[in-house]
């Protein structure tokens, strides 16, 4: 069942006038229509199939029969909030559980990340009586105030916005770009290091930390992969805390997940019936397709061919990733690390046309992301890879910049 109801051109025309202009679209001068989905693949409303490498909100899959029939049959049943005793929280909670460490033991549900990391911001507070936060470079948390100002990928981009006086940005542990790179004998202690002088720094000023927020591997920052050993060195010098996010494929759930001895400090409430139901149904579906296993066997395949295209586009500077998690950062000089930004944006858009879907992001948008479905295969590797290669070998030189290399033709992803 289509979910269309007007002209793309009036559907256009509406979302100028009724939906604000900072939530931004993917290709702003020729935007898709969307109208339905089905694994990896989406759907516009002529019928047209886009290979999707881009949407890992669904980051199972796109639909599942069996996801909606328990949403379907829950909601059919009961929903209402976790003040009453029902079994989805309980089962939900017990199997999320089991996959972390035994200290990691209460679970507070809530409807999004930027709830979770919220909550885990005031509970780390709370917890600690300290007010100072340590946070990453090219960070994104979360769009509620509390999370923008820990944000510097969404702080920065403000230019009357002054940096919180309780938040200390560290240096993104990126060995490729950043000032501790592969090359440096021991990278995850030197950037560990930098966290532990910024909480003496703050010490010395009567400041004290109450939590030091991460992504486990940076998206918006350029895909960076932190090097080995880096959160442990890290974690030696602050109060733990763990968060975490998962997503019920059709339905926006989190979690926070913490030691006994925390949990008890905030009441909390979250977990309704039917978005337990649904996150369980995931759980079924990631477990019984072996998706995890998929993405890391596909991943791994998805690097391999990405290296080759390095070793033969030198636009190519370096490829990084964790199972289908992978970024390939474009250089217009490997010396230098001159961004190629608008050559990242020439290869999004080309592959648009081809019917694929990628982005580009990064503080110079000129690293490729690929955050496909885990059911993403072999096949669709090749495919994009192979696209990929035609489009490069396409870009002989480089084009002109535009504005502030950040555009191309005006237009930016």
């Amino acid at each position: 069942m289509s979910a269309e109801r007007f002209e793309k051109k009036e559907t256009i025309d509406l979302r100028k006038r009724y939906i604000g202009p900072s939530c931004k679209i993917f290709f702003s001068h020729d935007p898709i229509k969307i109208v339905r989905a089905k694994g990896q693949y989406m759907y516009d409303e002529k019928g047209q199939r886009y290979l999707d490498c881009i949407n890992n909100v669904a980051h199972g899959k796109h639909t599942r029969t069996g996801i909606y029939t328990q949403r379907a049959q829950q909601m059919e049943l009961l929903n209402t909030n976790s003040r009453f005793l029902h079994d989805n929280l309980v089962l939900y909670a017990q199997r999320l559980q089991a996959t972390l460490p035994d200290k990691l033991a209460v679970c507070y549900f809530v409807n999004s990340g930027s709830e979770a990391n919220d909550l885990a911001l005031r509970l780390a507070r709370q917890y600690t009586g300290h007010r100072d936060i340590i946070t990453l470079e090219n960070a994104y948390h979360g769009h509620v105030s509390s999370l923008i100002d820990i944000s510097p990928y969404k702080f920065h981009q403000l230019s009357d916005t002054e940096q919180n006086q309780f938040v200390h940005v560290a240096s993104s542990p990126d060995v490729y770009r950043g000032k501790h790179r592969a090359d440096h004998p021991d990278p995850a202690t030197a950037y560990a290091d930098e966290v532990k002088d910024i909480i003496n720094k703050a010490h010395k000023k009567g400041g004290k930390i109450a939590a030091f927020i991460a992504e486990s591997l940076q998206s918006c920052g350029g895909q960076v992969i932190p090097p080995v050993g880096y959160f442990q060195q890290v974690a030696q010098y602050l109060p733990r805390t763990s968060t975490h996010l998962l997503m019920g494929n059709v339905n926006l759930i989190s979690v926070v997940i913490f030691p006994l001895c925390v949990a008890y400090l905030w009441p909390q409430f979250g977990g309704n019936p039917v978005s337990c139901a649904i996150g369980l149904a995931v759980l079924d579906v990631i477990e019984k397709e072996d998706l995890q296993g998929n993405a890391l066997r596909v991943g791994q395949y998805l690097t391999s061919l990405l290296e080759k295209q390095k070793e033969k586009h030198l636009l190519i500077g370096d490829i990084r990733g964790r199972g289908l998690f992978v970024g390939v950062e474009l250089v217009r000089d490997r010396l230098k690390l001159t961004p190629a930004t608008a050559e990242a944006q020439e290869v999004i858009y080309r592959l648009k046309e081809q019917y694929i879907l990628l982005s580009a992001d990064g503080p110079h948008r000129n690293v490729l992301k690929f955050k496909p479905p885990m059911c993403f295969t072999t096949e669709d590797a090749e495919l994009v890879v192979e696209k990929i290669d035609v489009i490069l070998t396409g870009i002989s030189f480089p084009p002109p910049l535009c504005g502030l290399c950040t555009t191309r033709k005006g237009q930016s992803v």
